[in-house]
């Protein structure tokens, strides 16, 4: 499969690139924890997330398009679906819009499958519009109560989401939208709300939303990008929103990376990306419902 996705991106002249594992700087994102190193006594370093933060840095030095497949790292990830050392395929690509780029992930999962029907079969639905559908919540104008109720949410529940409505969202996201979605088909789920944009710009059309998508096979999501923000001030405030969220939630505070900020400022060319789990479209392939099924050496510790 990894032969299969090179040879689609050298079919398309998408540069491979190495990114570092260890870095100064990690994700910001509430949902998202890392995994420390201590590279000299005195300093803290991360396993990398996603090569993100580095690949635009190519990009703002003036890399054409890029992918890298690299091995990333995530506290607390374990589970059927989840692995806290998985390999990642992210790439680039200049003047993509919205469309343009779910059409090329489409493609490479495709290819990657060796099922071209999925191109055809593919449904691509915005946001706001399943959720009215399957949950019957405005996602725009419902209040966290709203949520709460459309996910039948008991106290307990209630009391450990508190007034966090994007984490609302992502479980009626889990609960009511995906279990919606065919078991045998792509899904793309497009136009995040703003508050979830994570690094995507704003949809010029409509700046309720953002440039973001998704892509599942059933339940199990595979694919999540976005049209890229090159705003460098605007990706600072949402450095300090998202350290607001961590500090509500409990969570340590993670400095933004100040190289991904500099390239921002730079001049970040127009372009989106798209990072796919790939042992997830290994799962898929070889049929099966456990992550740890299709990897040599699945996570050891002590208490294994």
């Amino acid at each position: 499969m990894l032969e299969r996705a090179r040879a689609y991106f050298a079919a398309r002249d998408v540069l491979a690139v190495d990114t570092p594992a260890l870095s100064a700087w990690t994700c910001t994102d509430p949902n998202i924890d890392s995994i420390t190193a201590q590279r000299t006594p005195t300093s803290i370093d991360y396993l990398q997330t996603s090569p993100e933060s580095a690949m635009k840095c190519l990009l703002a030095a003036g890399y054409p398009d890029i992918y890298s497949v690299s091995r990333v790292f995530r506290a607390g990830e374990q589970g059927s679906r989840h692995l806290a050392e998985f390999t990642l395929l992210e790439w680039y690509r200049l003047d993509f819009d919205l469309t343009a780029m779910v059409a090329d992930t489409i493609a490479l999962i495709a290819h990657c499958l060796m099922q071209p029907e999925l191109e055809q079969q593919a449904d691509v639905l915005d946001y706001a519009d399943v959720f009215l559908e399957h949950a019957g919540v405005n996602v725009f104008t419902a209040s966290v109560d709203d949520l709460a109720s459309a996910s039948q949410a008991d106290d307990s529940l209630r009391a450990a989401l508190g007034p966090d409505r994007d984490a609302w969202l992502d479980l009626l996201v889990t609960s009511h939208i995906a279990p919606a979605f065919a078991p045998d088909r792509l899904t793309v789920l497009r136009h995040y709300p703003r508050s979830q944009a994570a690094l995507a710009r704003p949809c010029p059309a409509d700046t309720r939303v953002a440039d973001r998508f998704e892509v599942f096979r059933g339940t199990l999501e595979l694919a999540n990008g976005y049209v890229e923000l090159a705003d460098a001030n605007e990706q600072c405030t949402r450095f300090a929103a998202d350290n607001e969220r961590r500090q509500q939630a409990g969570k340590s505070v993670v400095p933004g990376d100040p190289l991904l900020l500099a390239a921002l400022d730079s001049g970040l060319p127009a372009c989106a990306g798209v990072a796919v789990g790939f042992e997830r479209l290994q799962m898929i392939f070889e049929q099966v419902d456990d992550i740890a099924k299709v990897v040599t050496f699945a996570a050891r510790n002590s208490d294994a």
